[in-house]
């Protein structure tokens, strides 16, 4: 592979590659991932529900409390409750 102003193209197809083979990684983890989901739901689990317990329990304690705080207010503020 040549140079080509300034760019190795040895080192640029290097990243690529790694870049590809680390989307197909991605892609089977994210496979994965559906095929519990679809197991749990077999299991009589609801995996929407499942999936805002993942998104909550990532956050910060704090940013959670915060987060469902405001939805209480947004709820009250058009008469949600």
């Amino acid at each position: 592979m040549a140079d080509v102003q300034g760019v190795s193209g040895e080192r640029l197809k290097q990243y690529i590659e790694r870049i590809e083979r680390l989307s197909d990684e991605k892609q089977g983890l994210a496979d994965d991932i559906t095929d519990v989901y679809a197991e749990a739901k077999s299991a009589g689990f609801d995996a929407k529900i499942m999936k805002m317990i993942v998104r909550l329990r990532k956050m910060a304690k704090e940013k959670r409390r915060e987060e469902e705080d405001l939805l209480e207010v947004y709820k009250s503020a058009i008469g949600l409750e």
